[in-house]
């Protein structure tokens, strides 16, 4: 069992009736002040695709879906999405949504491979965005601006936040410090992925690590990204410091994504060629599906982390190891 207990832990809350009002809280904010931010419009999504489209997402190629045969199909298999990074974009196609604009959404996952602890869970729920680019915006001055809109969100949510609930104090820094997986890694050669992002979230409060997927200099990506989704030369995630747990903590995965040639480049590179002919693939590589930037935002993680949880299972209802349950209770930290 993969569990942290921090030493003296307090629910700065409370009970569990001021938990659910702020949870409230930091969701009706932040969405708002994302949707400002990036021009998003909020649309509904599904929680099921149908199995072999490539619409859904393979996350690090390992994770199997949760897989069910639909009477009404003929018993075609249906699965439960593991995010919505191809369907979002399927659908701003759909919408015809112009450069500048962009949607999100409500996404609810299962992922029944997640090995559970503080904060994983089997059941996911983010802020799926998505928001459409011109060629001219594949750089990585444009992924830095976004970044930063986004920041902005964080911040002024966990300011509103404090108006509201005092006892929980502001500690984002003003600015987010921008580095790249591979200069993580020659700043840090002794420590392992995890090791250098603790390292360097420690030092700087809220990093954004760019460059997920493709292998570095010792031949190991910084972290497992699908092939068909992100740029791994024009994606990242953002963390923040959490004192709480003592570690670093990723609040959002995002990045450009794959037009044809760098599609093309990364299924090769991961032996996946096999799925150009899958109905999302075909799509992107008939020049069919818009250029598009988009990413996700844990909702659970998001407000774990601003209302200063030690456990996601303080936000999210979900299932648990016995084991875990009683750790946490004999803690103070009640699971949901």
């Amino acid at each position: 069992m993969r569990l942290i207990i921090p030493d003296n832990y307090k629910n700065l809350l409370g009970g569990i009736e001021n938990t659910e009002k702020a949870i409230k809280a930091v969701k009706d904010m932040f969405q708002n002040n994302l949707s400002a931010q990036l021009s998003l419009l909020r649309v509904t999504a599904p929680m099921t695709v149908l199995s072999g489209t490539g619409i859904n997402d393979d996350l690090n190629g390992v994770e199997r879906p949760v897989r069910f045969p639909v009477k009404e199909l003929g018993d075609r298999s249906a699965e439960v999405v593991h995010s919505l990074a191809k369907w979002k974009r399927m659908k701003l196609a759909e919408m015809k949504v112009a450069p500048g604009r962009g949607i999100y959404t409500d996404m609810n996952a299962l992922r029944p491979d997640e090995e559970l602890d503080n904060i994983h869970s089997i059941y996911v729920d983010q802020w799926d965005w998505e928001r459409v680019i011109t060629d001219a915006d594949r750089n990585t001055e444009f992924l830095y601006k976004i970044v930063r809109r986004i920041y902005e969100a964080i911040k002024v949510t966990e300011n509103k936040l404090f108006v509201e609930f005092p006892q929980i104090e502001p500690q984002l820094p003003d600015d987010i410090f921008f580095i790249s997986s591979q200069e993580l890694l020659d700043r840090y050669p002794g420590l392992n992925a995890k090791e250098r992002e603790d390292e360097i979230t420690r030092l700087h409060g809220a990093v954004f690590v760019t460059g997920i997927g493709a292998p570095l200099s010792d031949g190991l990506p910084h972290d497992g990204r699908a092939a068909d989704y992100d740029d791994w030369a024009l994606n990242g995630d953002l963390l923040v410091w959490n004192p709480v747990l003592g570690h670093s903590f990723e609040l959002s995965s995002m990045g450009i994504r794959v037009n044809a040639e760098s599609l093309q480049r990364q299924l090769e590179a991961k032996g996946e060629l096999h799925k150009k002919d899958l109905l999302y693939h075909k799509a992107l590589l008939e020049g069919r599906l818009p250029q598009t930037i988009g990413g996700g935002i844990g909702q659970s993680r998001l407000c774990m982390f601003l209302l200063r949880k030690a456990h996601i299972g303080e936000i999210q209802s979900s299932i648990w190891p016995d084991e875990m349950r009683q750790a946490c209770f004999n803690a103070g930290i009640i699971l949901v």
